[in-house]
């Protein structure tokens, strides 16, 4: 139902979960700001649970992210990363581009994702501050991975 994917030269952006590297999504998720010590349990039941997309140059995964959406109006996008050896090649722009290319997310009406340090790689594809932040609210655990 949700397979993409966009070739584009050695990159590959693909939905296909069978070909996500669990251990380097874990690795990299339990050491991020947004997710300290979160369990291999937790990772995969989140990649199971969303519309997972993987990057791959050459065969081997170098970038991720994933949408909690429901294919109709909204998606929340979380877990962003380009492996550190890649980073600064603009991997993670052709990412962002491209995800919303999806067939099935043609018809959503907002986009939201949460940043400490991004802001800036967001802006260059497309991405804007809230237009009336007074509208959102949120509900914050702090360190429920602990």
């Amino acid at each position: 139902m949700d397979l993409f994917e966009i070739k584009d030269g050695e990159l590959l952006l693909s939905t296909n979960k069978g070909l996500l590297n669990m251990d380097l999504i874990h690795s990299y998720l339990t050491q991020s700001y947004w997710s300290l010590g979160i369990s291999k349990e937790l990772v995969s039941k989140a990649v199971q649970n969303s519309l997972a997309v993987g990057l791959f140059k050459s065969g081997k995964q170098i970038g991720f992210c994933r949408l909690i959406t429901d294919y109709s109006t909204f998606a929340y996008l979380a877990d962003v990363f380009i492996s550190e050896e890649e980073k600064g090649k603009s991997y993670g722009q052709f990412l962002m581009i491209n995800i919303r290319k999806h067939p099935m997310l043609q018809s959503l009406r907002r986009w939201l994702l949460a940043t400490k340090d991004a802001h800036l790689l967001y802006k260059k594809s497309g991405w804007q501050l809230l237009e009336k932040p007074e509208y959102f609210m949120e509900i914050v655990q702090e360190d429920p991975y602990k």
